[in-house]
């Protein structure tokens, strides 16, 4: 980091920590790319051909993936050969420096690399040392690998998705790799914040299949109520039925022109409140919708009521008209939609990247706003872009040494 840059950042939440970041794909990386967006230098650590993810899914030879894009902004690149000497040696020198390092390589992979737990805290007391595991390392499934959909089908996210009598769905958001990674990230400041009191780092493990099952809690509440394992409710709620709780067809009628509608098994005000948007205040005391539980047995006049209501508006429409009256409702928005959304891209939900080869690029943000930290989104870095950088600053290499490094690990763009 140059001194321009290292002035610029002094105000941000994680100022001055250093990442050593050995991870790849989606798990560890939405967490170092949380952690830069917090302030933190993360510096990423590929080998000559690069990060897997970085041409794997590309769809311009060998150009850096949107994926890897999506994935990394606000890292730096060090080229690295993990497996040989001077490549250990530099590691070596890195995290005597670093205040974090993580990695997700396959179970046992940075064992055999040398630089497991046991290695990494006599070089430096104070790291923190993070793992991202598809499975507890202490369990039977130790050495099984693990992508997101496995985390959603091992922690039960598949078997609680789609519609009753069909088969189970995997959900669209990756809570099996970002969700991974952005319980690690809690953990990692969590041990920062310790660390002050002890002056010692530790290590910190996060399997996907937990935080897959964390982020289900309300539906083992469920199976206590129940007794059984929850079933499929499609949209309703898991834990208890609700009516109106149903996507409905608004017009044009386009693939993703559905509104939600819900309204609180708890009580019946956002019921009358929907009653009098859809100006069907004559049903108001109609035994069948009377209650959350009436409601729901009639459940087929409610979609009936609700759907020919919402079929005359926009999705947008509707949702804005129900709720300014106060009834919880969503558009289904797509990724174009929210993309292109000027509120979200003014906020910094969506921000304009320059990358060299692609030119501008839009892409998420970090959603955590702090008054007193801003990281401005800043494109990935090419393969091996900070290397002289890194190596002067973490390692203290002189010139010569960091011209001879180059030299013996060069970038080697893979071709597709």
């Amino acid at each position: 980091m140059s001194t321009s840059e290292s002035a610029t950042t002094q105000s941000t939440a994680l100022a001055g920590v250093k990442v050593l970041d050995l991870t790849q794909y989606e798990a560890g990386t939405s967490c170092t790319q949380a952690l830069a967006w917090l302030g933190a230098d993360v510096v990423k650590v590929e080998p000559q051909t690069g990060e897997n993810g970085r041409f794997a899914s590309t769809n311009s030879g060998d150009v850096d993936s949107f994926y890897f894009i999506m994935m990394n902004a606000n890292k730096r690149s060090l080229v690295c050969d993990l497996k040989s000497e001077s490549g250990k040696a530099v590691i070596r020198k890195m995290i005597e420096q670093a205040d974090v390092m993580i990695e997700n390589m396959s179970p046992g992979g940075i064992e055999r690399l040398g630089f497991g737990w046991d290695v990494v805290q006599k070089i430096n007391p104070k790291l923190i040392f993070a793992q991202i595991k598809g499975f507890a390392p202490d369990g039977p499934y130790a050495n099984y690998l693990s992508f997101d959909m496995i985390a959603q089908a091992v922690g039960g996210a598949f078997a609680i998705t789609g519609t009753e009598g069909g088969p189970p769905l995997r959900p669209g958001p990756h809570v099996g790799d970002t969700g991974a990674g952005i319980h690690c990230l809690v953990g990692i400041l969590a041990a920062l914040n310790q660390r002050h009191a002890t002056g010692k780092g530790q290590r910190i493990e996060v399997s996907m299949q937990d935080a897959v099952i964390n982020f289900n809690r309300i539906c083992f509440a469920g199976q206590l109520m129940f007794g059984k394992p929850v079933p499929r409710t499609g949209n309703q709620s898991s834990i208890g039925a609700a009516a109106p709780s149903e996507l409905y067809l608004c017009k044009p009628g386009g693939p993703n022109d559905y509104v939600m509608v819900y309204t609180s098994r708890a009580g019946s005000w956002h019921w009358q409140r929907l009653l009098k948007v859809m100006d069907r205040e004559d049903l108001a005391e109609d035994p069948r919708f009377s209650t959350p539980a009436m409601r729901v047995k009639n459940a087929a006049e409610v979609d009936a009521l609700v759907g020919e209501w919402c079929a005359r508006h926009t999705k947008v429409e509707a949702m804005e008209k129900l709720q300014n009256a106060g009834v919880p409702a969503g558009a289904v928005l797509d990724t174009q939609e929210l993309s292109s959304d000027p509120h979200l891209r003014k906020r910094g939900m969506f921000a304009p990247v320059q990358h060299p080869k692609r030119g501008e690029v839009w892409m998420p943000g970090w959603p955590v706003k702090m008054s007193g930290s801003n990281v401005e989104v800043k494109c990935s870095p090419l393969l091996g872009e900070h290397t002289a950088d890194v190596l002067a600053q973490w390692t203290g290499m002189t010139p010569a040494q960091i011209d001879e490094y180059i030299k013996e690990t060069p970038v080697k763009l893979a071709k597709k």
